[in-house]
Formats: structure tokens, sequence, C-alpha cells
């Protein structure tokens, strides 16, 4: 017999919408047990899905997806809603090559309407649909699904702000999983709930509206506040009410008793612009493993079931946030003006184990990389030593800052650059693919690459040292090649490189994790009898142009190297020679970069393959620019 046999049932969400209360609630019983289970097996981001199931089940009963909206933010939230929408035959798919996405996806589902990685964009895009929709003459529902993470970002607010002056019909559910708004919920609150989201209620308060208006201003203004104060007595709300929404909640979100009665109430009365639904869940709820964790499970590797014990391979290295984390403490130990600042990512920037050693200068920010950025300008204008730790993909969200509150300026802000290059199973929304490029062009700006581990401890003590200007340090996820440390980082000298071995011929210029690539590569055209010379130029900016002329001098062919797009450091190279009058017949230059496509989820090894970085493909395109034989590159491969 099976173990899911409603689930069985449901194929699409028009499958379940006559089901009765007492189905839904084994419904999402058996949707919490095929998450679970999928997720022990491919790894990902557990939690927040748990946490939502009732709220999923509920919303696909009662609304009429796919015509009606659903946004789900970021997307960590979002497996429920794949299992329930066509998907399920495929979820054991999840971030692995040619399988699910982890986040929403447009193109994987019509049901997935708006595709994001990044959080707090979900009611900005529904805005814009429902706006679509009253332009069109359409009556369907958009719903914003936001956490309350999500909506420490001020985009969020700035949406709220914008959707409250439009007045248009919009549900936003703010998905309150850490209890940080919401008053005790219950039976008295789940009461109110469904008065307030009723159409009575809505008519009775229409009538009073209009008699409102009929009294002398005083009084009119005395009764607003009164029928303000009572609502916000009852529910809470007002900020939400003085934006504009109508505020219904807080709700319990795992009680589909409560649920589903408030959630047809909304969806039947029409008249009703902007409203705020305030649901209360628990991140991890049903799995008591997810449950007790201090991140209720956020993200995690494949686990055992029954005991939740994840199945993490032992590290043979430290990884490079460790490492960085680390290496800035020593620092710290010796400069009391070193602070640290993260968004919201304390633990996946390494920023916790700074936070421990010195809980008074370090700084979460929330959702917030626009704040996080010029409120480190600001530490730096006082004297301060601020390192921002940002992954390069969430630094994108902070680019008018970094220019004009930060380089601009010529502050000394430190940007510890996390999750450079490709990033494997999150895929495209994470790869750090645009921050050489981004951040090189601005004047002003020290770019950094590290190597290796040794090398990334060297760069942040190059940071910390640097004091007139801003300055960037950009280092991948995973584990580091397992070198001897030293006991701490010696600042570089600014814009130097170093030869890593002496070559003719051919010189391969890295910048980055390459190097070991790069290093492969000059093994395996030793094998065709050319000896190459290998670099690590360690700085994107300024560059080490006595370097770049040695190399083109003694090289017939310079090929440069990085874990980036387009316009980064070969583009800088490329220039800087031209304009030196560097190129020639006897001189040319292979800047080799990440392709201008965005690499889907795989494994890292594999999406740098698809992206010609790794030794073979090395080899590959240096043979085709020198116009070897087949033969010969067929034979050293």
């Amino acid at each position: 017999m099976t173990m899911t046999p409603l689930l069985d049932t449901v194929h699409v969400p028009k499958d379940m919408r006559s089901m009765t209360q007492e189905q839904l609630e084994q419904l999402a019983s058996e949707v919490r047990a095929e998450l679970v289970s999928a997720v022990s097996q491919t790894g990902g981001h557990l939690g927040a899905g748990l946490g939502v199931v009732e709220l999923t089940v509920a919303l696909h009963h009662v609304f009429d997806t796919p015509e009606d909206i659903l946004i789900w933010d970021v997307g960590h939230q979002s497996y429920p809603h794949k299992i329930l929408t066509g998907r399920r035959d495929r979820i054991r798919t999840l971030r692995k090559p040619d399988g699910l996405s982890g986040f929403c996806k447009r193109d994987e589902s019509e049901y997935d309407h708006f595709g994001a990685g990044h959080s707090s964009t979900s009611i900005s895009a529904a805005l814009g649909m429902a706006v679509a929709r009253d332009m069109d003459g359409k009556k369907h529902d958009v719903i914003a699904i936001i956490g309350d993470g999500a909506m420490s970002a001020g985009m969020a607010f700035e949406a709220l702000n914008n959707a409250g002056a439009i007045d248009t019909r919009l549900i936003v559910i703010l998905n309150d999983n850490d209890m940080s708004i919401a008053p005790p919920v219950g039976a008295m609150s789940a009461y109110f709930a469904r008065l307030l989201s009723s159409r009575p209620y809505h008519k009775l308060r229409d009538i009073g509206k209009a008699l409102i208006e009929k009294f002398p201003e005083p009084l009119a203004r005395f009764a607003r506040k009164t029928e303000h104060f009572a609502r916000d007595f009852a529910v809470g709300g007002t900020l939400f009410d003085e934006l504009g929404f109508y505020y219904v909640g807080p709700v319990d979100g795992h009680n589909l008793a409560h649920l589903l009665p408030v959630l047809r109430n909304i969806k039947n009365d029409r008249d009703t612009g902007p409203i705020l639904l305030h649901v209360v869940t628990k991140k991890g709820y049903g799995y008591a493993p997810a449950e007790a964790a201090d991140d209720k499970y956020h993200g995690v590797v494949t686990f055992d079931v029954s005991t939740g014990a994840q199945k993490k391979t032992p590290a043979s290295a430290p990884s490079y946030t460790k490492i960085f984390a680390e290496s800035l403490i020593k620092e710290a130990k010796n400069d009391n003006k070193i602070v640290a600042i993260t968004a919201a990512m304390p633990s996946g920037t390494g920023l916790d184990l700074f936070a421990r050693e010195f809980p008074e200068r370090c700084f979460d920010v929330g959702i917030a990389e626009q704040h996080a950025v010029t409120f480190a300008a600001g530490l730096a204008v006082q004297g301060y030593k601020p390192f921002a730790a940002i992954y390069s993909t969430f630094l994108q969200r902070a680019y008018d800052q970094v220019v004009h509150d930060v380089a601009l300026q010529k502050l000394p802000v430190r940007f510890a650059i996390d999750r450079a290059g490709l990033v494997g199973a999150d895929g495209p929304t994470h790869a750090g693919s645009f921050d050489i490029t981004y951040l090189a062009t601005l004047p002003n700006m020290v770019v950094m690459a590290a190597a290796d581990e040794v090398e990334l401890m060297h760069m942040v003590a190059t940071a910390a040292a640097i004091d007139d200007r801003p300055s960037a340090f950009r280092y991948p996820r995973g584990e580091g090649l397992g070198l001897a440390l030293p006991e701490k980082g010696t600042p570089f000298e600014i814009g130097k490189g170093r030869i890593m071995r002496e070559g003719n011929r051919v010189a391969l210029l890295s910048l980055g994790t390459r190097l070991q690539e790069c290093m492969k590569a000059a093994e395996l055209l030793d094998d065709m009898g050319i000896v190459a010379t290998v670099a690590d130029a360690r700085f994107a900016k300024p560059l080490d142009e006595a370097l770049i002329r040695q190399l083109m001098k003694n090289h017939e062919l310079l090929v440069t190297v990085e874990e980036g797009a387009i316009g980064g450091f070969g583009a800088h190279v490329l220039s800087f020679a031209a304009q030196a009058n560097l190129l020639g017949s006897n001189s040319r230059i292979l800047p080799l970069y990440l392709p201008d496509i965005f690499i889907e989820q795989n494994t890292p090894s594999v999406m740098y393959e698809q992206a010609g970085l790794n030794a073979v493909q090395i080899v590959t395109s240096v043979c085709e620019k020198l116009d070897l034989k087949p033969v010969l590159v067929k034979k050293a491969l």
C-alpha cells in the first residue's frame, strides 16, 4: 500500500480543489513526508519548505492556479509548490544536472510565473503583473508570498509603498517564520482575521466610512482614528495600514481550519485593494531534526531521514570561507578598528566565527546589501576599517552604492567577495560571474583574486593595510588546496603578480583559482614540446604592467585565464597592451573567460569544462590559436 495515497492522485492543483479540509490535512502530511524524503536524497533548502506546506496546499486549493498567479519570494520555500504542480516525478532531480532548479524558474513550469534566486523581489514583480492584469481588463489574482527575513530589504518596502499608492488588487502574504513580528496567535486572533477578511465586515466598514465623511472634520478625524485603533488593538498591522494595505492576521500557517476561510474570504471579496495577510509559521515544521536545529535546516546535504544526520563528506582542507574568517580574526586582534559587516549571511560568509570573537565589532544588517555598503562607507569615514563580506552575486544588488558612496569618495571599504566564479548546484542565480568586470571598471578600486588559501590570507592582510581607497578580494566556494598556512597573512605590494614557472612561446596568466588548471595545462603543453610560462596576476586592478610587458616580449602568445565574464581581467590586459603598442604578429593575446551565457547547475568541474576553463580546454584553445595539427593535440591530451 502506498504511503501517499492522496498525493498520488494530485498531478496538478486542480486535482485537490474538491478535497475536504480533512483530506487537505492528510495531503499536507503526505507532501511533508515526500519533501523530507526527496531532499534527503538531493540536498537543498529544506526548512523553509517544511514551514509552508499547509500554506502551499491551502493556496493551490483556494486559488485557481496557474490562472491566479503565485510568486514565491526567493524560491527556497517552493519545493512543496513544485511537488503539487506536476513535478513530483522529478523532485529527486532537484539541483542536479539537467534536473529541477532549486528556485522557481519560468521555463520549468507554467506555475512558476517569476524566477528568482535573490530575495525580496516578489512584491515588485507581483505588482507589475497586477497592473498589467488591470490594463488588460482581466480579473485573476496575483499573490506574493514573502518571508519576514526578505521583508527586511528596502526593495520590499519600496514595492509596498508603490502598491499602496496605486491601490490595485494585490495580495501579499507575509510568511513570518521567526516570530519576529507576530504577537501570540490562537483562536482569538484567528477569529479576528476571519472577521476582518469577511465581506460583511468590509460592507459595514464601507458604510461607516461613508457616514464618517458626513461628520464635521474634527469628529470624522476622531472616528477614523477610533477604527484604526480598534483594528490595531485586535490584530496589529499599523505599519501596513499606513502603507495603504488592508492588514489581516496573524493567522496560524499550520492550521488549515484557520487558513482556508481567511483565504476564501480574501479571494471572494473583489472590492478591496492591496491586502496583506500575516501568516505565522515555523521553519522546519513537522520534522523534528529540522525543528531542533538552530538554522532549522535551511540548507542541507543528503541526510538520514530517521535521524536527520547529514551525510557530510569529511573536508580534506578548510574552506576558503573559513580561511577568510580566521584570517580576519587574526588581523582584528591586532587592530581594534577592524569591523565586519554581513547582509543576513553570517554563517555563509564565515562572519559567525568573527562575531564570536568580536560581538561588538560584527554587524548583520539583514537582507540589505545597499545599506550594508553605505553603512560600511560611514564607518570608513570615521576611521574604522570595515570588511563587507558579501557573496559576489549579492553584491550586484548594491552596485550604485559601491560606485557612488564608496569609490567616488575613495573610502577604504574592503569587500570580501565570497562565492566567486561558478558555484555548482545553486546554478546561475548564485554564480559569481560579474564582479571582476563591475569592480575593475571603477576608478580608485583595488581588485584581487586569490589563487589558493595562502594567497587569500595575504589578501586579507593586504586589504587591511590599504587605507586610502576601496579594495576587494574574491575567492570561491568550497575547500582550499590543503596548503600549509602561515601564522598570519603578509600584505602584498599593490599591483604585483608572480611567475610560477618559466617557459617559452606561450604564457598563461591566471587570475584566481584557475591557476591550478593553468599549471596542469602547462604540463600537457610540455608533452607537445611547448614549455609554457605560468604566472599569477593576483591583481585585476591595478595591473602588473611590467609583468605583462615581460610576458608579451618573451612569448608568442599570452593567454589570460579568469573565472569571470567578458569585460574583466582579460579585457583590461588587452586594452593595456593595445595602448602600449605591445600587440603584433609575434605577440598576441588570447583572453579566456566565462562564455556569454548563464551556465546551468552542475558540478563546478563540469561547469568549468562547459566554460572552456579546465586544463584540457585551455590547451585546446592554445593549440587552436597556434594552429597546431590536431594529431599533436590529441597525443598530448
